[in-house]
């Protein structure tokens, strides 16, 4: 792809009515833009066969650039204009199968780096509802009862010189790592490649202005690696709670399994409490549930080799009415929302006009999928 403000027929598939305000910023951004907004089924999704048969065949080979969440081509000679796809998403494993990302060379780039606030709100929220024993205090207050001789016993925790492990620093691990640092906790940051050298250590991708960890100076302790060994030592390094934001790829499927959950119990606590002793550590996976190896998982929580778990995604999904992870302790699952907010489509529109203006200077654009490496 050269740069230059060529006519570009610019085709959105999205699942809600046009937001004409955002509609209406791109044609005067650019002037050259011919824009079709085609809504699609609501019931739309990654898994959605025949999604892309939806749009007629028309709109697909005249279509130069795409932005979508759910809604592929169904192959590549239906889209022999088509020169970028702009997922609404941050991940591709979902499509790995596809004809486009299998069989086609187009440009494809992710809305990774828009989602840091909101799951780390999500995150920061399930950790201190577990870390503060707020089910039972809701609980009390639907009761209408105020639990003057329990609340002695209900004894909560706060993260002052505690240590959360981020496994994957990327936008999400580093609005987490700020977020907890202000809490008074230590990071410690695990990545596939080492990072040695502060240059190494900037975030050099897109992330949401006055978020994360720009010059990654927030870790006390920086681990790489992709073999075992690397991932155990991390394991090992005395960890109260850890954060799971890897992508899913053939090497990180079923990374977590029991022997990593052993690591994780029997080194964690960190900080030890005078009173009451070192707590297993917190869980939190907001990345895909195929990382984790799901029954390893509820057996360790039930053996209480973790503290809990706070999990945003599961495997499958949606998770079985009769899975055993629902009923396992001291867990909390909810249905993929974490990312979810009403600033989303206003940030995915705003990387895209962001990535497109790089294009026209002859920049790289950011979140160009690697589809060797899956992300």
């Amino acid at each position: 792809m050269g740069g230059g403000p060529d006519k570009e027929h610019v085709l959105i598939t999205l699942g809600d009515p046009e937001p004409k305000h955002i509609t209406g910023m791109l044609k005067q951004q650019f002037p050259h833009f011919d824009i079709t907004y085609f809504q699609v089924s609501g019931d739309t999704g990654p898994k959605t066969e025949n999604a892309g048969s939806q749009v007629p065949d028309d709109l697909w080979r005249s279509a130069t650039i795409l932005l979508t969440l759910f809604v592929l081509p169904p192959k590549p000679d239906l889209v022999p204009n088509l020169k970028l796809i702009h997922l609404f998403s941050a991940g591709v494993d979902h499509w790995s199968n596809h004809p486009i990302l299998k069989d086609s060379e187009i440009t494809i780039t992710t809305v990774s780096g828009i989602h840091g606030p909101p799951i780390t709100e999500w995150i920061i929220m399930t950790t201190l509802v577990a870390s503060r024993q707020y089910a039972t205090e809701y609980e009390w207050q639907k009761q209408h009862y105020w639990g003057q001789r329990e609340k002695r016993d209900l004894v909560g925790t706060d993260w002052v010189g505690k240590t959360v492990g981020i496994a994957g620093y990327g936008s999400i691990g580093r609005q987490g790592a700020r977020v907890f640092s202000a809490l008074g906790a230590n990071i410690h940051a695990y990545t596939a490649s080492p990072r040695t050298s502060p240059a190494s250590r900037r975030d050099n991708g897109y992330f949401v202005p006055g978020t994360g960890d720009p010059d990654g100076s927030l870790p006390v302790a920086w681990y790489s690696g992709t073999s075992k060994t690397s991932l155990h030592t991390f394991l090992s390094s005395g960890l109260d709670a850890l954060i799971i934001a890897l992508p899913l790829t053939p090497s990180t499927r079923r990374l977590f399994g029991a022997e990593e959950f052993a690591l994780l119990g029997s080194a964690g606590g960190s900080a030890k409490s005078k009173t009451t002793g070192g707590a297993k550590p917190f869980l939190i996976n907001i990345a895909r549930g195929p990382i984790l190896d799901q029954k390893a998982l509820v057996a360790a929580l039930n053996d209480e080799v973790l503290g809990g778990a706070a999990l945003d995604v599961t495997d499958p999904e949606p998770l079985p009415k009769d899975d055993p992870l629902w009923n396992a302790k001291n867990v909390i699952i909810t249905p993929h929302v974490s990312a979810l907010g009403k600033e989303y489509i206003d940030r995915a529109f705003d990387l895209f006009v962001t990535n497109w203006k790089r294009h026209e200077r002859g920049e790289r654009m950011f979140n160009v999928v690697d589809r060797r490496k899956g992300y």
